[in-house]
């Protein structure tokens, strides 16, 4: 067909009406070329109309940030008396000024200008990391000022930045280069701080040791040996909350710091023992992501930050093939994906991103005091991760990025831990309409809406963030009055071969209002069968008690992002359609008691918040007074059919 089209083309003369329709037709030659050359394989069968060229990609992505990034530094009237807003967005937040420094540094860097809106960077980098210096600016602060100096180089007698400085300027900056101020030497932890931040203490003091401020070997030995300890001794992910159990995102970047540390400073033993966990890391990753570029879809940090790990996951494949677990090309159409998301999530009339729209929640960190620093963080990620992607397609000669990049059907398990009472994990779907991963972990607060034993990322189904909130598990209050939730790991987990099917069991409960990570034996076992047939997600959960209990209250909601909902009532069963958006879901919910049904529309409240769209309605599912005979198996099922997606 290709050989019939390349002759046709041929055989009669060529005439061009426009400029644009000879770069048309030339951009049309090349995808010949390159198709029946094989050098883009995963782009075969797609017409030319549904690549771009690695060359677009490239100027979009550089003269978005030479314009933006001119904006908001033109924007600021002195660099000795920062202001609290930028183009209306408010600077007061943490990480601000460091964030923003590391901006300014790459897009200088990248750009190869000393120069942004006419104005010298160096300077103005020096007094911001001051400004953060003097008022005790830690962790990521630190990290993106040193990685802002390292822009200007490493031999710091040639570096702009420092040189601006006289010798007292230089020590009160230095300090930001000081991992102590986040890290405790002696009992070798980070100072209440997750255990993800050894991973930020670690590259602050490998790029400190870089430039010659800090000369204790010992020191930054230590501390990356510490950092790494996780991966060291065998594990291939990272609890962030040790030892309770807290799997999510910062895993998979927590692994990325400890390798970027040990490669400043030369540890390549540490970089070997990295790369089992890094290997697993990336295909556990590449089973997550979406066909639109979106990674992680449970935890603390999700929206905007997970499209940004697509972009900086890509950049380190880039760098490191050994870990890739799909072809370039592929890769590079996720990459072009998020970035495109990422881009039309960007406001420009306001010069910032649409984080606090109706319907958008993000955790507690992620505030208006914030946003600048919000932009920053993301403007600086990308300059950065796009300098280094580029680089590595135009090297292994990627010129055209496919729309849709080839995702195959994934049905797993895979565990992040198992102990004798404790197992972890999460079941990866990614099969017709079926698209979610159902996590098995520990969260920040029991019943936390981000961590629940929940299929994120299902069509029409969506969590209310940072909510405690029984978001498609139930809560069952006893007559104590106290509310309990399958949640905080589980008992035991039992995955199928085909991974078609998973078992799990509670036999202790996370408590609402108790400590991350607690569990309580209440007299009362949850186990739970999940089943793929078809389209439709099945969940059948038996409840055995030890002893004879009563429920005083039983509950679950199903969050949708649905504007739309009608009921089927076929004898006794009945049946809701959401309609939305993202598509159709089904559900259909029934029980060895009595269910009383609602539907809530959550208005603009905490429980209207996605992190990707609104969630405007809720199924309720309740009952009262449930009672539970010593030892008789009581059973309930929830049916959730995905039959239409992307209205």
């Amino acid at each position: 067909m290709w050989l019939l089209n390349f002759r046709q083309i041929g055989e009669k003369p060529l005439q061009y009406s426009s400029k644009s329709m000879r770069t048309k037709l030339s951009v049309t030659l090349l995808l010949i070329a390159t198709q029946l050359l094989g050098l883009v394989p995963s782009a075969i069968g797609q017409s030319s109309a549904e690549l771009r060229t690695t060359a677009q990609l490239n100027v979009e992505v550089k003269d978005f940030f030479a314009k933006e990034v001119a904006i908001h530094f033109g924007a600021i009237p002195s660099f000795t008396a920062l202001p609290d807003k930028v183009n209306g967005s408010i600077t007061t937040g943490e990480f601000t000024w460091g964030s923003f420094t590391r901006v300014v540094a790459a897009q200088s860097d990248v750009a190869g200008t000393p120069k942004i809106a006419g104005r010298d960077v160096a300077r103005p980098i020096a007094d911001m990391g001051l400004h953060e210096a003097r008022r005790g600016a830690k962790a990521f602060s630190q990290l993106y000022a040193a990685q802002a100096l390292r822009h200007f180089g490493t031999d710091l007698s040639k570096n702009a930045v420092w040189q601006s400085m006289n010798d007292a300027e230089r020590k009160e900056w230095g300090s930001l280069l000081d991992a102590t101020r986040i890290y405790d030497p002696v009992k070798r932890e980070v100072i209440n701080l997750p255990e993800n931040y050894l991973g930020v203490a670690a590259r602050i003091a490998a790029y400190a040791y870089e430039f010659g401020v800090l000369k204790d070997r010992a020191f930054i030995d230590s501390l990356i040996d510490r950092a790494a300890q996780q991966f060291t001794n065998g594990a291939l992910y990272a609890d962030d909350d040790m030892p309770n159990g807290r799997y999510d995102r910062y895993s998979n970047e927590y692994a990325r710091f400890c390798w970027k540390a040990a490669e400043v400073v030369g540890r390549r033993d540490i970089v070997d023992k990295l790369r089992p966990s890094m290997k697993a890391q990336m295909k556990l990753w590449w089973d997550l992501v979406s066909d639109e570029g979106y990674g992680y879809n449970w935890g603390r940090s999700q929206g905007l930050v997970s499209y940004l790990d697509t972009l900086e996951i890509a950049a380190f494949l880039g760098e490191n093939p050994e870990f890739r677990p799909a072809p370039l090309a592929d890769i590079a159409s996720l990459y072009d994906l998020a970035w495109r998301w990422i881009r039309k999530s960007y406001i420009d009339s306001r010069h910032t991103f649409d984080l606090f729209d109706y319907g958008r929640g993000n955790y507690s960190y992620i505030n208006p005091t914030r946003e600048f620093q919000q932009i920053s963080t993301s403007f600086a990620k990308i300059i950065v991760a796009h300098d280094s992607f580029n680089r590595t397609l135009q090297a292994e000669k990627i010129d055209t990025i496919p729309t849709k990049p080839n995702l195959e059907n994934v049905t797993r398990f895979e565990f992040f831990a198992a102990t004798k009472d404790q197992a972890e994990g999460v079941w990866l779907v990614r099969r017709g309409n079926l698209k979610f991963a159902l996590p098995i972990t520990v969260g920040t607060k029991p019943g936390m809406s981000d961590y629940l034993a929940a299929p994120y990322g299902l069509a029409g189904f969506a969590n209310p963030v940072e909510q405690v909130y029984p978001a498609l598990v139930p809560f069952i209050e006893l007559d104590d009055g106290k509310t309990y939730v399958a949640s905080e790991g589980s008992t035991q987990i039992q995955r199928s071969k085909d991974g078609h099917s998973l078992r799990v069991i509670w036999q202790k409960w996370g408590r609402v209002g108790s400590k991350s990570g607690e569990r309580f034996d209440i007299g009362i076992t949850s186990e739970v069968f999940w089943q793929i047939n078809g389209n439709k997600l099945e969940r059948y959960e038996t409840l055995t008690a030890s002893k004879d209990i009563k429920i005083k209250r039983w509950w679950f909601a199903v969050t949708s992002t649905a504007d739309k909902v009608r009921t089927e009532t076929i004898g006794s069963t009945r049946t809701d359609i959401l309609e939305g958006v993202e598509g159709i879901l089904k559900v259909t919910a029934t029980a060895d008691w009595p269910i009383s049904n609602s539907v809530l529309a959550s208005g603009d409240s905490k429980l209207s918040k996605g992190v990707l769209r609104a969630i405007p309605l809720h199924l309720i599912y309740s009952s009262e007074n449930l009672f539970l005979k010593a030892n008789k198996k009581m059973s309930w099922k929830l049916d959730l059919e995905v039959t239409k997606t992307k209205l």
